[in-house]
């Protein structure tokens, strides 16, 4: 195999597929056992120091933020960041101090809101470092290949462009063609965290609306968290098989929460808390200010559930669902603020 270019970047996530195989041997089970237990137990089992991690759903849509709330909580240290549509939970995880490395994709930036300032002061003042680039695509086929068991996957994706120059793929000449053909390394995150609409207790679930990359990375992390706003029988995902998403045996854990992607949106049933996202924006401008949201709104309190009551509690998680439902009109607090 002729390679004629490498990517100067850092290879983060990848595995040998037979190790990786073997490790899914040996560590999973595909008997139907009973995953229920909190986002507590699950994060203290499933998310150690220094473990690659990725989360599911896309900038601030379907993100499982429990699950990041309580990785803060827990104080992890050390992670290694995908970033590959990392908005709100790239920016929370990095200002924090849970992550030391990141390959960037589709991060440092709140969309239409404004950029990231907390976890762009991270990586401008050293704490963390970019250690890698990749495209969106590029990462969504980096979890195919893992999902796959493969150990890269080839595609033309990143050829000619300066993402290639700082990214860990390489290019080789296509044995077919001659042509060059880009070689995308396949990831295994060591914990991914997902929510969806709904899971029955053994870890089928459905997604309503875009499954992003989630059905991927599903498939190629070693651990994985599922976060449900509903626990359902299992009747229910059996009278629509074709909607079962994730099939159970990829999922470690399964926890019921209730807006468990506040002030993310779930879609269909609620909309951003674009009042705490700005709130976010604001304080993130410090370190200080950081600290005082994490007192706030994490440190004290034990669990997602006191979290919700802190933001506003049942007023402002309905007002949220009829703005979702177009029954309320959006108020944007970024519309008119510096950004």
């Amino acid at each position: 195999m002729k390679v004629l270019q490498e990517g100067g970047g850092k290879l983060l996530g990848w595995r040998d597929p037979d190790e990786q195989r073997a490790w899914v041997h040996e560590n999973k089970t595909r008997e139907l056992v009973d995953k229920r237990c909190t986002v507590a137990e699950a994060v203290s089992r499933f998310v150690k120091d220094g473990d690659y991690l990725a989360s599911g759903g896309f900038g601030h849509v379907r993100v499982g933020m429990a699950v990041l709330y309580e990785i803060i909580r827990q104080r992890r240290r050390h992670l290694k960041l995908a970033g590959k549509t990392a908005v709100h939970d790239a920016d929370l995880l990095m200002a924090s101090g849970c992550v030391d490395e990141v390959e960037a994709a589709y991060t440092f930036g709140h969309e239409l809101r404004g950029l990231s300032p907390g976890s762009r002061r991270m990586v401008q003042t050293g704490r963390v470092k970019v250690v890698a680039e990749i495209s969106n695509a590029g990462y969504q086929w980096r979890f195919l290949a893992g999902m796959m068991g493969l150990p890269f996957i080839p595609a033309r994706n990143l050829l000619g462009t300066d993402t290639l120059r700082h990214s860990s793929a390489k290019v080789i000449e296509d044995p077919f063609s001659g042509k060059p053909i880009c070689l995308l390394p396949a990831a295994y995150p060591d914990a991914a965290f997902i929510h969806v609409q709904r899971a029955d207790k053994f870890g089928n679930c459905q997604i309503d609306g875009s499954v992003v990359e989630d059905l991927e990375l599903s498939r190629c992390a070693r651990r994985l968290i599922i976060t449900a706003e509903k626990i359902v029988d299992e009747e229910v995902i059996r009278a629509q098989p074709d909607r079962t998403a994730i099939p159970y045996v990829v999922v470690d854990a399964v926890c019921e929460v209730p807006f468990g992607s506040h002030p993310c949106q779930m879609p269909l049933d609620y909309f951003y808390d674009e009042e705490h996202i700005a709130e976010w924006l604001s304080l993130s401008r410090s370190d200080q200010g950081v600290a005082e949201y994490l007192d706030k709104y994490v440190f004290s309190t034990p669990d997602f559930g006191a979290y919700l009551a802190k933001v506003g509690g049942d007023a402002q998680l309905e007002k949220l669902r009829r703005i979702e439902r177009y029954e309320e009109p959006m108020v944007a607090p970024w519309r008119n603020a510096e950004r």
